[in-house]
């Protein structure tokens, strides 16, 4: 295998394997893999996405597993940790600090700053694994939350302090927006220029994501304007995003490189769930991480 490619020696490999292991530099694989592959019985990915590495009937014709629980909660702390720094403003007296004056020392003094996250609105698209855990590493702040996400089950407005309503009722009420949907048919390029347009002046966007999800040029003149912030970790498919872009120091605009799930613990977790599940397999147990066919409507 050369890089992310099938060559002919990769292939010869593969004649004899029971199991496959996939990372996120592996490459692509054909529907015809069963008959490259004709003793593959299984394939554990260490990540959680497969929709796009896999053809769909590879889905039933193999078991295929994921490993996306161990990066869940450590993507949800980047988000809150980004949620806490633009609700407060952070950039702004950092930015004011850095000019040759004292004023904003008199500024706060006289007139007290008003920027907290406690007990405020935040409006969140997506209510999967990562934003369930964002809820609950924010629970101390009273945060009130409005979620839209159609796929999720609206009886867990019961167990978290969260109100789904319709996007056109969420993005005017955004003042503070954090995206933790999946990339879908549905949900590409779901927030365009139209509907950044529909965010209140001053609002920031928060992407810990999918890039695709939102229509970057459209965020970058935003951004550029003043007008809209944004704290984005993911830029994809545009990424690594490329050395010139504006965004990358643009006033208002905070960039991280994709840090949210790749700590070194949690790649050593995702290991073990791999793990776990290959051995379980191979005992005749049922796996705990397969992926099946009608879920994938659902995922990146």
């Amino acid at each position: 295998m050369e890089g992310r490619q099938l060559t002919s020696q990769f292939k010869s490999h593969l004649k004899d394997a029971e199991a496959l292991i996939t990372t996120w530099d592996s490459p692509h694989f054909p529907e015809d893999l069963p008959t490259i592959a004709p003793r593959l019985k299984v394939i554990a990915h260490c990540g959680g996405e497969v929709k796009s590495r896999f053809p769909r009937p590879l889905f039933e014709r193999l078991t295929i597993t994921n490993a996306s629980a161990p990066m869940s909660r450590p993507t949800a702390e980047l988000g809150a940790a980004l949620l806490l720094y633009s609700a407060r403003n952070i950039d702004f007296y950092r930015g004011e600090l850095a000019k040759r004056s004292n004023q904003i020392y008199d500024d706060v003094h006289l007139h007290g700053s008003s920027e907290s996250l406690i007990g405020q609105t935040v409006a969140m698209i997506g209510f999967g694994r990562i934003g369930r855990a964002l809820v609950d590493l924010l629970i101390g702040f009273d945060v009130k939350w409005l979620v839209h996400d159609p796929y999720a089950d609206q009886s867990l407005s019961q167990k978290y302090p969260v109100r789904f309503v319709s996007l056109k009722e969420l993005l005017p009420k955004a003042r503070l927006l954090v995206l933790t949907a999946a990339l879908t048919e549905q949900t590409r390029g779901m927030l365009g220029k139209k509907q950044l347009a529909s965010l209140p002046d001053g609002a920031t966007l928060i992407n810990i994501a999918r890039g695709g999800l939102i229509d970057l040029d459209a965020l970058k003149t935003e951004v550029a304007r003043g007008r809209l912030r944004c704290a984005i970790d993911v830029t994809d498919p545009i990424e690594p995003l490329p050395v010139g872009h504006a965004l990358r120091d643009m006033k208002g605009a905070i960039v991280t490189p994709h840090i949210a799930g790749s700590g070194r613990q949690v790649r050593e977790d995702i290991a073990n769930v791999v793990l776990d599940d290959l051995e379980r397999f191979f005992r005749g147990k049922p796996v705990q991480n397969r992926v099946t066919t009608p879920m994938l409507d659902r995922m990146t």
